[in-house]
């Protein structure tokens, strides 16, 4: 009777770690800022349109059900937030997408400034989660960085 318990579990046990090896991975997606545009200003608040561009390099395509992100621009934190946005990143494939913005710079806006110390370009890192119903992938964490050009600013 025993030895049919421990047969059994043993058979669940290796049946599960079979399911586990089966499970496809999914890749983070790539995204890359491609321009920022103010929407719209006032003394406390700021709001912004981020344009991002996304690489998919799994071979499926990633149902995208929203997204929590951290911006910081040289160093400094800008924004944060989440999008409730519905899109699909096709498999292999690449779209964008635009990400509205709220923040309340006027504090780090100085430092910003001075640290650019009239370059055209801004230093930036994207980072959070990509949230998706793919499998067991609920949530897919990315942190990006690179380089946006200040003459992209309407």
């Amino acid at each position: 009777m025993l030895s049919n318990v421990v047969r059994t579990a043993l058979c669940i046990f290796m049946v599960s770690l079979a399911g586990c090896a089966l499970t496809p991975k999914i890749e983070a997606p790539r995204l890359t800022l491609m321009s920022i545009s103010m929407t719209s200003a006032d003394m406390f608040n700021q709001q912004f349109m981020v344009r991002m561009h996304v690489q998919n390099p799994n071979d499926r395509d990633i149902p995208v059900n929203g997204i929590d992100y951290k911006l910081f621009l040289e160093g400094d934190s800008f924004a944060e937030g989440v999008s409730n946005k519905r899109f699909v990143i096709p498999a292999l494939g690449e779209t964008e997408f635009d990400l509205p913005v709220r923040t309340n710079f006027v504090s780090s806006l100085g430092r910003l400034v001075s640290r650019l110390q009239g370059r055209k370009q801004v230093n930036y890192v994207l980072e959070g989660k990509v949230f998706t119903d793919v499998g067991m992938f609920k949530r897919v964490p990315f942190r990006e960085s690179g380089a946006v050009d200040l003459t992209t600013l309407k």
